[in-house]
C-alpha cells in the first residue's frame, strides 16, 4: 500500500515513515503543508493518507484533507496531538477512517490502516458486508488486496500473469512472486473484475496481455506452457482483435 504522510515535524515524519516501511508499506512522500499535498494528489498515486492536524501553511490538516478528497478519494487517518472536541468535530466532517492521538503505538497504527482499507473498499457495493478473512479479496480501482500473514498486500491487476488451481486453493503468479489464497479458481475469478483475465482451462486463468505465444492447444506465459481446454478455446481466441 502506498501511503502519503502530511506531518510538519521532520523527525516525527521520518520516524513514522521508517515505521511504516518496516511494516511492509511504501511511503511515497512526507510533506509538511497543505498546498504541497494538494499538488501531489493531482499528479501522483497513493492509497492512504496519514495526516497531522497542525501543519505548516495557511491550511491546517482538516482543511487540507477536505480539499484533497475532492481531488482523490482515499481513506484518511488523522495522527495528531489535538484531541479537543472542537477539533475532533471538524475532523469527523471529513469522515476519517481513524483518529489516533500521539504518541501512537505501532500495533494501533497497523490495525487502523487495515480498518481504513476495509472502510474504503466497503464503498464498492460488490464488497459490502465482507469480513476481512483469508478468503477476502478487496478490489480498489485497478488493484486487489490479498491477505498475506497479518496484513493486506496490494497487487496491481496488470502484474498478475497466471492463476493456477490447487484443489481448494489458488496460486497467483506475477513475474517475481507467488501468492496462495484459500479460494477455488472459480471463486477467485468471480471476485476479480479485470477484463484481461480469461479462463483457459479448468486449472488455469491467465492475463492475456502477458501471453508470449499460443497455438490451438496451449499457450506460453512466464516461459511455462499451459494447456488450453477445448471448452475454453473459443472464449480465449475471442479476446484478441482480428486485423
Amino acid at each position: 500500500m502506498k501511503i502519503l504522510i502530511i506531518e510538519d515535524e521532520f523527525i516525527l515524519a521520518a520516524e513514522l515513515a521508517d515505521t511504516l516501511e518496516s511494516e511492509g508499506y511504501e511511503v511515497v512522500a512526507t510533506l509538511d503543508n497543505g498546498e504541497e499535498a494538494l499538488d501531489f494528489a493531482r499528479s501522483e498515486d497513493f492509497d492512504l493518507l496519514l495526516c497531522d492536524i497542525h501543519i505548516k501553511g495557511d491550511m491546517d490538516g482538516v482543511e487540507t484533507v477536505g480539499k484533497l478528497l475532492k481531488i482523490k478519494k482515499v481513506p484518511v487517518i488523522y495522527l495528531t496531538a489535538f484531541t479537543d472536541k472542537e477539533t475532533l468535530d471538524r475532523a469527523m466532517k471529513t469522515y476519517p477512517s481513524a483518529y489516533i492521538p500521539k504518541p501512537y503505538q505501532v500495533s494501533q497504527l497497523r490495525v487502523a490502516i487495515e480498518l481504513a482499507l476495509h472502510n474504503f473498499v466497503k464503498e464498492n457495493p460488490a464488497n459490502t458486508g465482507q469480513k476481512l478473512s483469508a478468503e477476502t479479496i478487496l478490489q480498489a480501482q485497478d488493484s486487489i488486496f490479498v491477505k498475506q500473514n497479518y496484513q493486506f498486500v496490494k497487487l496491481p491487476l496488470t502484474e498478475i500473469h497466471i492463476l493456477e488451481a490447487d484443489n481448494t486453493h489458488t496460486h497467483i503468479y506475477t513475474s517475481s512472486k507467488k501468492y496462495t489464497l484459500r479460494l477455488t479458481l472459480s471463486q477467485l475469478c468471480e471476485k476479480i473484475d479485470f477484463s484481461y483475465m480469461v479462463r483457459i482451462h479448468r486449472s488455469y486463468a491467465v492475463n492475456i496481455s502477458k501471453v508470449e505465444a499460443f497455438s490451438e492447444q496451449e499457450l506460453t506465459i512466464l516461459d511455462r506452457p499451459l494447456p488450453i481446454g477445448p471448452s475454453y478455446k473459443d472464449d480465449f481466441i475471442s479476446r484478441f482483435m482480428l486485423r
